[in-house]
């Protein structure tokens, strides 16, 4: 495993990121259509692990291809139990990266920290709401009904981009489907390499690729990107301060959960919110207490 330094470096716009973390969910990947494919212990729980573990091994063939010895790949899916931020099938994964387990969803930034860094997002999904995304929601289909940042609707790209955008990484690539694919684009903007891996026909069918047609997607798509100097990069997505990020939730029983929490103030019947100037601390807030 690569050594970490704890100081980034100035980079110019010809040279390119020695390091790329891959932050992973399931809801995006290919021909995943049902929560019962990413719930644990659900009987398509199976199937789904195992086309969740290609798609991400696509994206590590991918980053080696485009020259990169140091990737971090983060198990982003909380699917529930023991299961939860640890879904991967171990004995299948690709060689050539290291693998974090256990840590919850956009908390994990050493490699961002250490500077020289950019980030892939694979099987990404829609944010809550959005009538073709597959399985969309934000964070938590339980919990949070609606998020907004600085009075713009947000979602999990949007707070990955943001994570990324705080230590100055830019979201480079992006998998999903097509609805979350559109999401990225605009916020991110046109330089964002995507590949479009199902189309969502409801919020629970899709028109999807064959796997092996999405993984040579994925695999080329991520080497493209990651191949790129960083003037031909996307820019850190690095909101306009001071930012406001707004959480609508399912219900006020939901509220309890922040009750006496520092930095979050409660603004309504099933509505929390936390103001600041750097992302990361409204985010660490939330989810990194």
């Amino acid at each position: 495993m690569a050594a970490m330094t704890s100081k980034s470096k100035r980079r110019s716009a010809t040279a390119r990121p020695s390091c790329v973390l891959i932050w992973t969910d399931m809801e995006g990947i290919s021909c995943i259509t049902r929560w019962e494919q990413v719930s644990a212990n659900a009987p398509a729980y199976a199937e789904g692990r195992a086309l969740y573990t290609e798609d991400v091994n696509a994206a590590v063939r991918g980053a080696k291809k485009a020259g990169f010895e140091e990737i971090y790949v983060v198990d982003g899916h909380g699917a529930g139990g023991a299961y939860s931020f640890n879904s991967f099938l171990k004995d299948k994964l690709e060689p050539g990266a290291t693998y974090v387990f256990g840590h919850r969803w956009g908390c994990f930034v050493e490699p961002l920290r250490a500077g020289e860094c950019v980030v892939v997002l694979v099987g990404a999904h829609a944010r809550a709401g959005v009538a073709d995304g597959v399985l969309c929601h934000t964070m938590s289909s339980e919990a949070w009904y609606h998020a907004t940042l600085n009075g713009a609707p947000i979602g999990e790209v949007g707070f990955a981009a943001a994570i990324a955008g705080s230590f100055g990484a830019p979201v480079v690539f992006v998998s999903g489907d097509a609805a979350t694919c559109r999401e990225a684009r605009e916020l991110i903007g046109k330089q964002l390499v995507c590949a479009e891996v199902k189309r969502g026909i409801t919020r629970y069918s899709a028109a999807c690729l064959p796997p092996a047609q999405s993984l040579r997607l994925i695999e080329d798509g991520v080497c493209e990107a990651l191949s790129r100097s960083m003037s031909e990069m996307p820019k850190p997505f690095v909101p306009r301060a001071p930012m406001t990020l707004r959480v609508e939730l399912t219900s006020p029983d939901k509220v309890k959960d922040y009750i006496g929490r520092a930095g979050i103030e409660i603004v309504g019947p099933r509505e929390v919110e936390a103001r600041g100037r750097s992302f990361w601390d409204l985010w660490n807030r939330f989810w990194h207490h």
